[in-house]
């Protein structure tokens, strides 16, 4: 396996792991500090498939999903003040999000290899941001799809409140999940960057 491949199985380890322990920490009234390290395995994602193609961006993203497995089985053995630290459907949830996010990013990243550099990355972010947002919200704190779990109580949830605090009256969650998608859209222009400058890295080391 080449070097640069298991860098980047190392680093969407960490950013999993990191953003499981994070997401436990509040910023402010919509978001947690794992809102802010997760997006960062679209990242990693692309940079594999730029350098390996997707096959090899695959094999990191199956990784990531293993380790967050992994992960959530361990949450959900923490017993926390209201329940366990990772509840089934948050479980369920990012599991799903994660996967389906990663593997949309990764086809539609090799769909527009072609194009100017900064395209492929920035299109394929963005698409498996709203994917992985959508999914991961809906899944983990919808009152509609209670089904999957009666058990797991989503009705802090569900509360109506302004959008943002702000905007129209909708489920808290979906403030959640509006704010989570704003901020990895912002980290999909930033990681503009560092993706240009990883290329650059490991074009100089051969």
């Amino acid at each position: 396996m080449p070097r640069s491949l298991l860098h980047g199985v190392a680093a969407m380890a960490v950013i999993v792991i990191a953003s499981n322990i994070l997401v436990q920490f509040l910023v402010g009234n919509w978001l947690t500090w794992g809102a802010f390290t997760y997006p960062f395995a679209f990242l990693v994602t692309d940079i594999m498939n730029r350098l390996h193609g997707p096959r090899a961006a695959r094999r990191v993203v199956v990784a990531g999903f293993v380790v967050g497995l992994l992960c959530s089985f361990v949450g959900s053995q923490i017993e926390g003040p209201f329940g366990p630290l990772v509840s089934l459907r948050v479980a369920m949830g990012s599991a799903t999000a994660f996967l389906v996010g990663q593997l949309l990013d990764v086809a539609i990243f090799n769909r527009l290899r072609r194009g100017s550099w900064w395209r492929a990355p920035f299109v394929a972010s963005v698409a498996g941001s709203v994917i992985d947002t959508c999914i991961f919200f809906s899944i983990a704190f919808s009152a509609s799809l209670s089904f999957l779990a009666p058990g797991v109580d989503v009705a802090w949830a569900n509360e109506a409140l302004p959008l943002l605090g702000r905007g129209p009256v909708a489920p808290l969650w979906m403030s959640l999940a509006t704010a989570d998608f704003l901020v990895k859209f912002g980290i999909a222009v930033f990681a503009l960057a560092p993706f240009r400058a990883a290329l650059g890295y490991y074009a100089q080391r051969g």
